[in-house]
């Protein structure tokens, strides 16, 4: 039996296995950006447990573009090459191995979740000062951030390029531009915390300029035969945010800007934002944008049962559905769910005699 969940997606010369995808998940257990066997076991056992696509946390593509000081990076030659023997047995495992690059903006300088997420202080030894299109810090006891110049502008086109090279050197096949959540691309689109008078600020033009020019120089880094991804906060859950009607104008053009995937969250903006999370409550922002800016789309949020992510394809809401909190408590989830729809998928030779039968 073939189900839609479970049929191959090709993007330009990459073939998943299927249509699940590893949302990518921070896993703060770094003190200087180089990935670790955590990270091998946390990344390998997603891909021996059947996933299509594998998606590496957000990778910060400098120093003070961590969200804490224990984040993931991909601004040195050696952490790329602690990710490629990941990279490499993932692929052994038959996933598509993907990164996502990233800049946390004002959103910089806390701790970790498990350790509070409390601000950290510029002036302290672990602290750093944040970046931002305007001077607005995320919340109160957050420090303001730098108001970007040109300078810090080309520095962070610059960076982002440098991580998409590393990437590549790494041997990832997908690498996704994170412009969610509330870090610093986020930042440049919407006009809670994009303020700026200047090209980069006040009309949507403008606020999409930065985000843009990334893109372009990052597709330019990238092979033409690798898909580019990018994830973008749908709306901001504010009133006098960015949107979702912005969020398909956005995805028009970063279609034509060499984009093949939309991976569509939402919120991350405010600390404040009343989102109304439920089972798949995401999923329609990934369906109109879908429609309306006619680009593949990828859903996510709350899904976490294998009918529900089948559902969602086949009735053309999405064209990949992407996992995370359900892939830490399982991470054999897409075995599991293929037993569960009737599809025999392979398992690893080493589990086969755990697989179910009948």
């Amino acid at each position: 039996m073939s189900l839609k969940l479970f049929s191959p997606w090709t993007l330009r010369s990459v073939e998943l296995r299927n249509r699940i995808c590893v949302a990518p998940m921070c896993q703060y257990s770094t003190p200087d950006g180089v990935a670790s066997d955590w990270h091998m076991v946390h990344l390998g056992s997603r891909a021996v447990g059947g996933a299509g696509l594998v998606m590496a946390e957000a990778s910060a593509v400098s120093p003070e573009g961590r969200i804490s000081p224990r984040d993931l990076g991909i601004w040195t030659d050696a952490q790329a090459r602690a990710l490629a023997p990941i990279v490499a047995f993932m692929k052994e495992q038959g996933a598509v191995t993907a990164i996502q690059i990233a800049h946390a903006g004002r959103k910089a300088s806390t701790q970790p979740p498990f350790l509070g997420g409390h601000p950290i202080a510029a002036n302290t030894e672990d602290g750093w000062e944040p970046v931002g299109p305007s001077a607005l810090p995320f919340s109160h006891g957050h420090t303001s951030p730098h108001a970007m110049g040109e300078r810090d502008l080309e520095k962070v086109r610059k960076d982002f390029v440098a991580a998409t090279r590393r990437a590549l050197a790494a041997g990832f096949q997908v690498l996704e531009l994170h412009m969610a959540h509330g870090y610093l691309l986020h930042n440049f689109l919407s006009p809670i915390s994009n303020q700026r008078t200047d090209t980069y600020g006040g009309s949507l033009e403008n606020r999409m300029r930065l985000p843009l020019e990334i893109t372009d120089a990052v597709r330019a880094a990238w092979p033409e035969h690798l898909p580019l991804w990018v994830r973008i906060s749908a709306t901001d859950w504010v009133r006098g945010g960015w949107d979702l009607e912005q969020s398909v104008t956005l995805s028009k053009i970063l279609k034509t800007h060499g984009v093949d995937v939309i991976d569509c969250s939402s919120g991350g903006m405010t600390p404040d934002a009343v989102i109304p999370a439920g089972p798949g409550f995401q999923t329609p922002f990934a369906s109109a944008i879908r429609q309306k800016a006619g680009i593949p789309t990828v859903a996510v949020g709350l899904i976490t049962e294998a009918i529900q992510a089948e559902h969602i394809l086949v009735t053309e809401q999405a064209d990949g559905v992407a996992l995370a909190r359900e892939l830490l408590r399982n991470p054999y989830w897409p075995l599991h769910a293929a037993w569960e729809l009737g599809v025999d998928v392979a398992w690893p030779e080493q589990y086969d005699r755990a697989r179910p039968r009948s």
